[in-house]
């Protein structure tokens, strides 16, 4: 990344949720500045330049705030709830000797062989952080995916890295899978693969009355017996 846009920033003294809005509306983004030891300063940036930068994949930026100017890089961007419009900025001041840790926002290329047989391509990391020098700051990184079948997947050290930059995400971090659609069943479906209801066991039942009726039973027979008895004796 030998080139860098120079934007102006202008110094901002007021905070809050609400002069963020009026700013917004205004077409300016609030951002902070820090690093080199330097104390913070709140600056607004314009947001038609600001977006486009980072729509190139700009990372490295000139950052004029009145008659200075300082390289920074973009080390964090904060979005709205809907992920699209940015609230807020972080900047970084750099050296461009210097060697920085930075997010990387991830690219997928390609279609996966495993979505002709009904599988999809799930991305579950947009961005991955990287080591470098502040001039070898890639754009962004292009994870291939052309030959992902069903079950397969894309690990943080299976992305290839140019040259000069490490890895500074976890390897074993899930990046990209390709995964089969779960099927949505019906409600005929969901009845039909239900479990059959218990069936209600009588026989324990009947026999267990059975059994509570039978020393009753044995008395009269008894008594029956002795009285064919005393009869065959007389």
């Amino acid at each position: 990344m030998d080139k860098t846009l120079l934007l102006k920033a202008q110094t901002r003294d007021k905070a809050g949720t609400k002069n963020a809005r009026k700013m917004r509306k205004a077409g300016q983004i609030p951002a902070i500045v820090y690093g080199h030891k330097e104390n913070p300063v709140a600056v607004a940036l314009d947001e038609h330049s600001f977006v486009e930068a980072l729509h190139h994949g700009t990372r490295l930026l000139d950052v004029q705030i009145g008659d200075k100017r300082d390289k920074m890089i973009v080390k964090d961007v904060q979005y709205d709830h809907l992920g699209k419009d940015v609230i807020h900025v972080d900047l970084m001041r750099v050296d461009v000797t210097e060697i920085v840790k930075v997010a990387v926002p991830v690219e997928i290329k390609g279609t996966a062989k495993g979505t002709h047989e009904g599988g999809i391509v799930e991305l579950h990391a947009s961005q991955i952080e990287v080591e470098c020098r502040v001039t070898d700051i890639p754009e962004r990184l292009v994870v291939t995916v052309k030959d992902m079948d069903i079950g397969d997947s894309v690990h943080a050290r299976d992305i290839a890295l140019p040259e000069g930059v490490k890895l500074a995400s976890s390897p074993e971090a899930l990046v990209v899978s390709c995964r089969i659609v779960a099927e949505t069943l019906t409600t005929e479906q969901v009845e039909a693969e239900a479990p059959a209801a218990p069936e209600v066991i009588t026989a324990a039942k009947e026999e267990e009355e059975e059994t509570t009726e039978e020393p009753g039973q044995k008395k009269e027979q008894k008594k029956e017996q002795k009285k064919e008895q005393k009869k065959e004796s007389e």
